[in-house]
């Protein structure tokens, strides 16, 4: 393989890595702009060294790439407020790899197809996953106030009367008080209209949500 045809290839991985990375980068995410140049970059350097030095086909060292990978992507993804977070960027380095090894095996026609629809999917569905968020969102709410018989059912009865959908996780009772916590599901504008009547209830001594 001619020392000009490796370099092309590792300056389309390079840009095709920097626009995913840009992407995540610009959403302040785990792994930017940086990160995902290297994966893509170093993907691509993979792949011609398993052609060039092992006289071989890429297919012979794409598991171990692909192993690899899984330890980054395991990496950026944690779990928050009940909710698991970093799927995305995970996938993102995924599939960042997966067109570095492509690139590197003169796949550039299929590489370019490839990011093009990663960026579709990046940048352009988050308004439909924004309209989906309208129409249903899950959150979490911990309410507490001062402990009475049923208290918690009073505002699970809150719940309804907003057309929230909804699953209580615990309940805690400390001293005279009681909090409770619940994974709640609906309309952006039900929760709002939620949020607003708890706030104006001076019963309520704790809030998070």
């Amino acid at each position: 393989m001619p020392e000009s045809e490796i370099i092309y290839r590792l300056v389309i991985a390079f840009l095709i890595g920097g626009a995913i990375g840009f992407e995540r980068e610009y959403l302040s995410k785990a792994a930017g702009f940086r990160t995902l140049i290297l994966i893509s970059v170093g993907s691509c350097l993979f792949t011609i060294f398993s052609i060039l030095i092992a006289h071989q086909t890429p297919d012979r060292i794409a598991s171990n790439i692909v192993t690899g990978i899984g330890f980054l992507g395991a990496g950026v993804i944690f779990k928050e407020d009940n909710r698991v977070k970093g799927l995305t960027t995970a996938a993102s380095i995924w599939v960042t790899a997966a067109l570095g090894m492509g690139i590197g095996g003169g796949y550039y026609v299929i590489c370019v197809a490839g990011a093009g629809v990663s960026l579709i999917a990046l940048f352009l569905l988050v308004k439909l996953e924004n309209l989906i968020e309208t129409v249903n969102q899950s959150r979490n709410y911990k309410i507490g106030c001062a402990y009475k018989h049923e208290t918690l059912a009073k505002f699970e009865d809150m719940f309804r009367a907003h057309r929230l959908k909804f699953k209580r996780n615990k309940q805690t009772k400390n001293g005279e008080n009681i909090t409770g916590t619940w994974i709640v599901n609906g309309s952006e504008k039900n929760h709002n209209a939620f949020i607003k009547e708890i706030l104006n209830d001076d019963s309520v001594i704790e809030f998070e949500f």
